[in-house]
């Protein structure tokens, strides 16, 4: 697969990763694209336009009022002339300006005055990264069709580490070739959003209520969607994994939190699968201050939380919902009762005890619908997602011909 003939903007904004933009460049081109460049005033310190001019071949724009393109409407020509717009960095700044619509430089103004799709490389510090500004922009974008491509996590050029670095050149090759790929793929066009992970129910500043979950079930499932096509968003609870590429990853705590966050998710959702373990119940009362040890026993009151996936499925009739069931006995009887109580199309149910599913390389399934069941024997957890998501595929669009108003 090549980007033989791809007519790519790549758009460089003032961040440090602005020096990996080079290597892009080259890889786009050597892919077959053809590249031309468009910096902002800040990427010109970290990384000078002749560098980008003899990687690309062609001059590098960086003025938005060029005279001497301007006479030809020169930032227009360039809008109309680009198939694809990729910035790479993204900037904070940046980002919370496309999302302004603000068109105070060229790279601003080129992304309103283009119709081609906006890819974007996000790229900051961590905590610039999860400030709740910065995630409302880049969910604000990604409702209007720009796609998020990272960040990675690890080391800063800051010393922080964390969310924030911005995916390696490669990665953003892969990303632009996936998108170009043909769309014959059974959930092309789909978005499907997937839950993960355990929860955590704080008790106070240093202890918390959780389950023994990994996540890995949930993240397999989220990259065997994306294989089959679909646009993905993870919702996960705290894992130790790392978050798959071209997955927009929302990372929660509390079962409130991913309530919250699957309930912004959900609004252009076509498939739910909710895999998260979340926590049954959550203490009444969180204290704040660390609870000291004593010689009396220790008593805690718990409430029940909201039913993330009851919640959603039975206020979305359109959204296809898929649960997961973890039971240590009567599996099928369970699973039937969970599809029917709450709504659901599909249930995916595994015996959980020792040894079994939980933190484990391999699971089993028994999958249950209206009017049939199949089992997904014991097999590695990745193989096992993919066999799930063909069969969650299949169903999917058999649900849609059945109803005509899905």
């Amino acid at each position: 697969m090549t980007l033989q003939g791809k007519q790519i903007l790549l758009g460089i904004s003032g961040g440090i990763a602005a020096y990996k933009a080079a290597e892009l460049t080259r890889l786009l081109t050597k892919a077959g694209a053809s590249v031309r460049v468009c910096m902002t005033a800040g990427a010109c310190e970290f990384i000078t336009p002749l560098t980008l001019q003899a990687l690309s071949g062609h001059p590098v724009h960086t003025t938005l009022l060029d005279p001497a393109a301007e006479a030809g409407m020169g930032h227009i020509e360039l809008a109309r002339w680009a198939e694809h717009i990729l910035i790479a960095p993204a900037t904070a700044d940046l980002i919370a300006r496309l999302v302004a619509g603000m068109a105070d430089d060229l790279l601003s103004t080129l992304c309103l005055a283009s119709a081609a799709p906006v890819s974007i490389a996000p790229a900051m510090n961590q905590q610039m990264w999860k400030h709740p500004a910065t995630q409302q922009n880049i969910q604000t974008l990604q409702q209007r069709g720009v796609q998020i491509l990272g960040p990675d996590q690890g080391a800063q050029a800051c010393g922080d580490i964390g969310p924030g670095r911005m995916l390696e050149p490669a990665a953003l090759l892969q990303a632009m070739l996936d998108f170009y790929q043909p769309k014959d793929l059974p959930l092309a066009g789909c978005k499907v959003l997937v839950t993960a992970g355990p929860t955590r129910e704080p008790i106070d500043p240093v202890r918390f209520i959780t389950n023994r979950s990994s996540g890995k079930m949930g993240y397999a499932v989220a990259e065997a969607a994306r294989d089959l096509g679909a646009e993905v968003t993870l919702v996960s609870g705290p894992v130790h994994l790392a978050v798959p590429k071209n997955i927009y990853c929302v990372s929660v705590e509390t079962a409130q939190q991913m309530l919250e966050a699957c309930q912004v998710a959900v609004q252009d959702a076509d498939i739910f699968i909710a895999t998260a373990a979340v926590a049954d119940y959550t203490p009444a009362a969180v204290a704040s201050q660390k609870i000291k040890k004593s010689a009396n026993d220790l008593s805690l009151a718990l409430t029940k939380t909201t039913d993330i996936l009851a919640t959603l499925s039975l206020a979305n009739p359109k959204l296809f919902s898929v649960g997961f069931a973890a039971e240590t006995n009567d599996v099928l009887t369970y699973a039937r009762s969970k599809l029917e109580r709450k709504g659901l199309q599909m249930v995916a149910a595994n015996l959980v005890g020792e040894g079994k599913a939980f933190d484990q390389a391999t699971n089993a399934l028994e999958v249950v619908w209206q009017g049939g069941s199949t089992s997904l024997p014991e097999m590695d957890k990745k193989q096992l997602a993919h066999e799930l998501m063909q069969l969650i595929s299949a169903r999917y669009h058999i649900w849609k011909l059945q109803d005509g108003t899905h």
